[in-house]
């Protein structure tokens, strides 16, 4: 059964890869399918702020294409997001744009998601995604906010240098 959630997904305040829902940041390449794209991910105080920072290269070449620093959403299992409009980021990067993909029971294969873009500034900055802007990625299944699992940031799809930091992430 989902839990609802409360609307604080991270602050940042554990100055690890540990989120505040007590869920942990992973980083993921496409080296797990035979790319060659390649980064990090590390808790690190930028401009005063504490961050996950993601870094790397995006590489296209051997069919590859990505780098990402996903999180699950629930230490339980599902979140039901129903009682929020849409996820709201601060965060501060090299003027690129990147992605948030949500995962929830629907996305049974690792490319299957639900997709929006933003940009990230050279100075921290707000960001907010409404649920209804999130485009189906190869899957026929509309968006079920009532079983969300998984949310990843993501630097994809062209060659480029990825640089984004995350201060807070949270449902609004």
């Amino acid at each position: 059964m989902p839990t609802a959630p409360s609307p604080l997904i991270d602050d940042r305040a554990s100055g690890d890869l540990n989120a505040s829902l007590g869920t942990r940041w992973q980083f993921i390449a496409d080296t797990v399918m035979g790319g060659v794209s390649r980064g990090g991910l590390a808790a690190e105080i930028v401009d005063a702020r504490p961050c996950l920072h993601l870094t790397g290269q995006v590489s296209l070449a051997h069919s590859g294409g990505f780098i990402q620093a996903g999180l699950d959403l629930g230490t339980a299992g599902l979140v039901d997001a129903r009682g929020w409009s849409g996820i709201e980021l601060v965060v501060r990067g090299n003027d690129e744009t990147y992605n948030l993909h949500l995962r929830t029971v629907d996305t049974r294969i690792v490319w299957q998601s639900y997709r929006a873009s933003f940009r990230a500034p050279p100075r921290w900055e707000t960001v907010r995604l409404p649920f209804e802007t999130f485009e189906p990625y190869r899957i026929d299944c509309p968006l079920d906010l009532a079983v969300l699992r998984r949310l990843g940031l993501v630097a994809i799809g062209r060659e480029m240098t990825a640089d984004l930091c995350l201060a807070r992430i949270a449902f609004y």
